[in-house]
């Protein structure tokens, strides 16, 4: 059985919320890291990723994430699957709306890291975004301040994908 680690940081709310619902669309044997305590060895211990991260004021990464980033770009990720979700808020910001999920996206890439989890952008309405690759989101984007209608939908049609490419 695949080992697969769930890492988001616990105190950033709506962060946490989707989390927990992606943890329960994909089973309790997902392993929950609070991102504030990993390390290096939290990430190589598990066949598959989920990270998950909110994009803050111009695009930037939270202090949480921006903190290990040095740790993360010395892993030698190949072999390894990561998914990725983000929110972001594309009213305020739409000239970098989740621009967290591309800057952990590039990271996981750099580190040798297969990525899975890319979504459409349809539905969306942004001027630019670093998520964007390819004319896809690089894994999963939630607006919940302006379409929290839309995020449960958004998050089972993206774990029905992640059993799939996770191979679970």
């Amino acid at each position: 059985m695949k080992k697969i680690g769930l890492f988001y940081a616990k105190e950033a709310k709506k962060t946490a919320e989707v989390a927990k619902k992606i943890q329960n669309e994909l089973g309790s044997s997902i392993e929950v890291i609070p991102v504030e305590d990993a390390w290096q060895d939290d990430f190589m211990a598990h066949d598959c990723l989920i990270v998950g991260a909110s994009t803050w004021f111009d695009g930037e990464l939270p202090t949480y994430w921006d903190e290990l980033v040095p740790e993360l770009q010395t892993l030698n990720l190949k072999g390894k699957k990561v998914a990725i979700f983000g929110l972001g808020d594309q009213v305020k910001y739409p000239d970098n709306f989740a621009d967290g999920v591309g800057i952990l996206a590039g990271i996981f890439k750099a580190d040798g890291a297969t990525l899975v989890g890319f979504t459409s952008t349809e539905g969306y309405a942004f001027d630019h975004s670093k998520a964007l690759w390819d004319g896809k989101w690089s894994g999963l984007v939630l607006d919940v301040d302006n379409q929290n209608d839309l995020t449960d939908k958004r998050i089972q049609e993206w774990c029905k994908q992640l059993k799939k490419e996770f191979d679970i």
